[in-house]
């Protein structure tokens, strides 16, 4: 049945479209290709998110969405998806990459782009610092289908959530402040999760296993009716770790429902994550032998109306709980002045809703937000009168924020003028105000030019704030972090080869970090004066089949290059974060074929880390570049695959964060299996 409503399917293809084209879309209510696009499809910077797609009807089952550099169109109406904003550069990790790439977590996933800083405790999702040019893993604002899962008690845990590789359509990285798109607490960037937003299949199943006794298994199934969506996904991932206390148990489930009627859509979704894992060294490199366990729940509603004018409001609610042993369960000798361990429960509550009018000349948006971020723990907050169980400190703050941006179109120039109204509770002042410009101009129908102005404040975190231990002091009178950021650049597509450019600079004001002056002092959290940030990147990627179809065995090249330098007001400081940047990352990615329905993907990364690190011995090591080679071997068949995986083939025995050994070869294997 489905294949006879491909095959009826009728599709139209255009060449160009300009200012009108949603009247075209409105009364033809049919699936339109669209080969080049002129002009800017912006939406609502703050609100809109990518993963709220229109629903096919049911003569449209799987039908695939039609990706282009600036929207994502899959439906008869002039359905303006936000994926990117114009003015920036943007990085999107496709469903297709994700089956390819020698990864088995989203953060080996993010490994492949050059301007991301992968600083890895952990092994295969374990936990991971992750941060964007040059910036704190506390910087960046992290999303699942538009919902801020940031975490407000560190960014160690911003990827503590429920989901599977199978899971997700795509991932979306914004690079540059990003507050007018994703909130004040997108610092430095934005990476936005966007899943599968109805069943590809009846059911799918992933096992694998591996070196270090590792063992996984994946399973995701859905119901597609005419008018509503339903899929639950669960995964398992164990492994006894590659040192001493770095084994792990990881457990996600996801559900979500998506309803649809002629005037609006609703989405549901909510989730369920479990990590146990030894955290060998993870905080300090004196004790080997710590572990954490964390739980995460979340849940979240967002609806949309359709037409001209849109409004879209989100409600969305998210617990994580944790449980940090510096000295492991069952471990002995435990020191007389270990007390206990710490226990954490953060709460995030928050309510976004923003209104769309689209008109001949522009978009404009405007709405606001309520996020409140509160935590109950024994360690961090202010005391509470009276113990509330295991937690005896306690502390709450409130984010209001509201926006407006104007967009103009004019033929092949856009222009994009917005600002941000932010006031955090726990603030003295009013209203911080966060202008930003952006434009572009596209000079052909494969070649953009764009330049933008972005603002950004970020709120210290509660560790930040209140973690004082035997190895760190926290500071209770931190400022929040401010900046102000340039950027330009160019980008080309064609069908055969797609590149970019683009130089940022990036000027930080009471930058957050983890400091200290001597190897035997303290970790004291403070505000850095000054911290300027300059790089560039680049990058291209060659469709190597289209010279020679069904002939060249090799099917695309890619490769990405991103070098930074930073300049700071405080100098001869020891730094925890801040300042151990990447100066130097290079990636490359091929995949060919090895035979028929065989294919191999390599992906080699090269990077260099600025700074020093503190050995178990107490000495300051500075960071060795290093250069590693992953490689996956697919092998295709209609209904399975089967897929080999080596990573860090030769061996390479490397640092991303402190004295943290990461894994050396680790081979596993795995096969799946769908049915549509």
């Amino acid at each position: 049945m489905q294949k006879n409503c491909f095959q009826n399917q009728k599709i139209y293809s255009f060449c160009r479209f300009s200012g009108k084209a949603y009247s075209a879309f409105s009364s033809m209510h049919k699936i339109v290709n669209i080969g080049v696009l002129s002009g800017c499809t912006l939406l609502a910077a703050h609100s809109q998110d990518s993963s709220a797609q229109s629903f096919p009807s049911s003569d449209q089952q799987l039908t695939p969405e039609m990706t282009l550099d600036e929207v994502t169109i899959t439906a008869s109406e002039p359905d303006l998806i936000l994926n990117v904003e114009t003015a920036k550069l943007i990085t999107v990790i496709t469903k297709e990459d994700i089956a390819r790439q020698p990864a088995i977590s989203i953060e080996d996933l993010l490994k492949s782009v050059s301007g991301i800083d992968i600083k890895q405790r952990g092994a295969n999702g374990v936990q991971a610092d992750v941060s964007v040019r040059g910036g704190t893993p506390d910087q960046i604002a992290i999303l699942l289908n538009g919902i801020n899962l940031s975490n407000p008690q560190t960014g160690h845990y911003n990827f503590d959530i429920p989901i599977n590789l199978s899971d997700i359509e795509r991932i979306e990285i914004i690079q540059g402040p990003s507050s007018l798109l994703y909130g004040a607490s997108a610092f430095s960037g934005g990476i936005n999760i966007i899943t599968k937003q109805y069943p590809d299949s009846n059911y799918y199943v992933n096992l694998q296993s591996g070196m270090h006794q590792l063992f996984g298994v994946e399973a995701r199934s859905g119901i597609l009716t005419k008018r509503s969506s339903h899929q639950l996904s669960a995964g398992y991932n164990r492994s006894d770790g590659y040192i001493e206390d770095s084994d792990y148990r990881i457990f996600n489930v996801l559900w979500q429902s998506q309803f649809d009627s002629k005037s609006s859509k609703i989405n549901f979704q909510t989730g369920y994550n479990n990590k146990a894992y030894g955290a060998n060294t993870f905080y300090s490199a004196i004790y080997p032998h710590q572990f954490d366990h964390t739980q995460t729940f979340f849940a979240s509603v967002q609806g949309e109306s359709k037409g001209r004018v849109k409004l879209i409001p989100k409600m969305y609610w998210n617990r994580h709980w944790d449980c940090f042993q510096l000295f492991r369960d069952g471990f002995s000798p435990v020191p007389s002045w270990y007390t206990g361990h710490n226990y954490h429960q953060s709460d995030v509550f928050g309510f976004n809703f923003n209104a769309q009018y689209v008109s001949k000349t522009g978009i404009s948006n405007f709405g606001g937000e309520f996020r409140n971020e509160s935590i109950l723990s024994n360690v961090l907050g202010k005391a509470l009168d009276s113990p509330e169980g295991k937690y005896s400190r306690y502390d709450s703050r409130s984010n209001i924020s509201y926006f407006f941006e104007q967009q103009f179109n004019f033929r092949k120039f856009s222009f994009a003028l917005g600002v941000l109204f932010n006031h955090n509770t726990s603030l003295h002042n009013n209203f911080d105000f966060f202008p930003n410009i952006n434009a572009s101009w596209q000079a052909s129908p494969g070649l953009k030019i764009y330049a933008s102005w972005n603002n950004a404040m970020r709120m210290p975190t509660f560790t930040d704030l209140y973690y004082t231990t035997k190895t760190h002091t926290g500071n209770t009178n931190l400022l929040p972090e401010k900046s102000s950021a340039w950027e330009a650049g160019v980008k080309y597509k064609h069908k055969r080869f797609t590149s970019h450019f683009t130089g940022f600079y990036n000027m930080g004001k009471e930058i957050i970090d983890w400091v200290k002056q001597n190897p035997e002092d303290l970790w004291q959290s403070g505000n850095q004066t000054r911290l300027d940030c300059i790089g560039l990147e680049t990058g291209a990627g060659f469709d190597l089949n289209s010279f020679l179809p069904g002939v060249n065995p090799f099917s695309r090249i890619r490769a990405g290059y991103c070098y930074i330098d930073q300049t700071k007001s405080s100098d001869k400081l020891i730094s925890k974060y801040a300042l151990d940047y990447l100066r130097h990352k290079f990636t490359m990615e091929l995949n060919h074929r090895i035979f028929q329905s065989v294919s191999a993907d390599w992906l080699f990364r090269w990077q260099d880390r600025a700074g020093e690190y503190t050995s178990g011995t107490g000495e300051q090591v500075p960071y060795p570049a290093y250069a590693v080679l992953d490689l996956k071997i697919n092998w295709q068949l209609k209904n399975f695959k089967i897929y080999f995986l080596a990573n860090n083939i030769f061996n390479v025995t490397y640092y991303d964060l402190g004295d943290i050994p990461q894994p050396g070869c680790w081979v596993m294997g795995g096969i799946s299996l769908s049915h549509r």
